[in-house]
């Protein structure tokens, strides 16, 4: 079977699950942050039901303010009390203000395991499933009667593996732009409610924090999770932040179990960039070259773990921000946040004229911290770029790696990284 089979089919009680299969499966852990949990608390309202108690419910359930934090506006201010008083009222852990984005926070906090079911109101929840958990994102309703009833179902999904060759990458490039080449061969929709899985050799030259990222993007595909293996890379990572890392080994499939497999060659890769209007709309990055931008921003829930600040830090460490760009950097949790500065990493960016936010999602979803304005043009690290999702309507974003995104705010346009290392 292949990773995605073998989870729901583990999880359901079965010896063997099929595509298109309709199973119903224990969920470990439930989550909505501020984006969506004040309709999760309405659609719980409005059908009189109640999360049980910890004691009595074997998942956990947690809020997340993380979208707009600290709150910008008044509005926000008044469902992020809301999600306050309700988890107050039912016994819930709130990671509030500061803590960071929840697909950044979660892994680091020790809460995703191999084998579990996770379920989110996000769509980037499948971030997690790098760790080998079947995480997914879902919609408010859904993912409140998964959190009263600790059970979700759903249809099992047919898996492609994306099969990485070769290795290690190339100087100046990172996980990102193999997401990038991944999401522009796929397409917007080439996986929907599908499994997207890595595989191959090449996967042991991508980090534990490049696998997130590499996870994260399937979703801009269409993918109903990305699974990464638990191998010894996801191992070490988690025993590192004090998870015992015993469980069953999770390993892809034969080729023949995977509708389609989508070959990469790591050691081929060069610094990408998706221009606008979408992800998948992949450039090399001599095509765009000599684009000037307005602002970088430098962060988000695919980019802003402690490997991203590293990087960025690699290009401005001793230059300087160019004049009439702006170049902010958010780090995804309070744990990176501790890291890099204990790192001296957060003072060498300020002192390159980087400013540095709290955790948070910030410009990526067009909550705050660096809205862009008419016609204005960004290289950001987030995953998504469709006209007005961070600002203006008339705004174009670049998508880029961390590298790639600090020399595009040294130069002010768009340069390849590789000359800056």
């Amino acid at each position: 079977m292949t990773m995605a089979q073998q989870i729901l089919a583990r999880r359901s009680g079965r010896e063997k699950v099929e595509p298109g299969e309709a199973v119903a499966v224990p969920v470990d852990l439930v989550f909505a942050h501020d984006g969506t949990a004040p309709l999760l608390i309405d659609v719980l309202e409005d059908m009189g039901l109640s999360i049980p108690s910890p004691d009595e419910r074997r998942h956990e359930v947690y809020f997340v303010i993380d979208h707009a934090a600290p709150s910008p506006r008044t509005g926000m201010s008044k469902l992020h009390k809301v999600m306050r008083e309700f988890a107050r009222r039912n016994s819930l852990r709130l990671y509030d203000v500061g803590w960071g984005i929840t697909h950044v926070l979660f892994p680091y906090e020790g809460k995703v395991r191999p084998w579990m079911v996770i379920m989110g109101a996000d769509s980037h929840t499948l971030t997690m499933g790098a760790l080998g958990a079947f995480a997914t994102g879902a919609g408010s309703t859904d993912v409140a009667i998964a959190a009263v009833f600790g059970e979700t179902w759903m249809k099992v999904p047919e898996s492609i593996m994306v099969k990485l060759e070769g290795g290690p990458l190339p100087r100046g490039v990172m996980a990102k732009d193999v997401a990038l080449e991944m999401v522009g061969q796929l397409g917007p929709g080439g996986a929907n409610y599908m499994a997207v899985e890595f595989a191959g050799p090449g996967l042991r030259h991508i980090s534990m924090e490049g696998r997130f990222t590499l996870s994260n993007m399937t979703v801009e595909s269409g993918a109903k999770t990305g699974l990464a293996p638990a191998d010894g890379v996801a191992q070490t990572w988690l025993r590192e932040r004090g998870v015992e890392a015993s469980f069953p080994p999770l390993e892809p499939g034969p080729e023949g179990s995977y509708r389609d497999v989508l070959p990469i060659e790591l050691n081929r890769m060069e610094p990408l960039v998706a221009a606008p209007p979408l992800p998948n709309n992949v450039k090399h990055i001599a095509e765009v070259e000599g684009t000037e931008v307005d602002q970088v921003f430098i962060g988000t829930c695919v980019n802003g773990r402690l490997e991203d600040m590293v990087a960025a830090a690699r290009v401005l460490r001793g230059r300087r921000v160019k004049e009439g760009t702006r170049c902010i950097v958010i780090p995804g949790s309070r744990h990176v946040f501790l890291e890099a500065g204990r790192m001296g990493i957060i003072q060498q960016l300020v002192e390159a004229g980087c400013v540095v936010g709290a955790p948070s999602c910030g410009p990526c979803i067009g909550g705050h911290y660096g809205l862009l304005g008419p016609e204005e043009v960004a290289v950001f690290t987030s995953n998504r770029n469709m006209p007005g999702r961070s600002g203006d309507p008339t705004s174009r974003v670049y998508l880029a790696s961390p590298l790639t995104a600090a020399a595009a705010a040294v130069e002010g346009r768009i340069v390849d990284p590789r000359g800056y290392l």
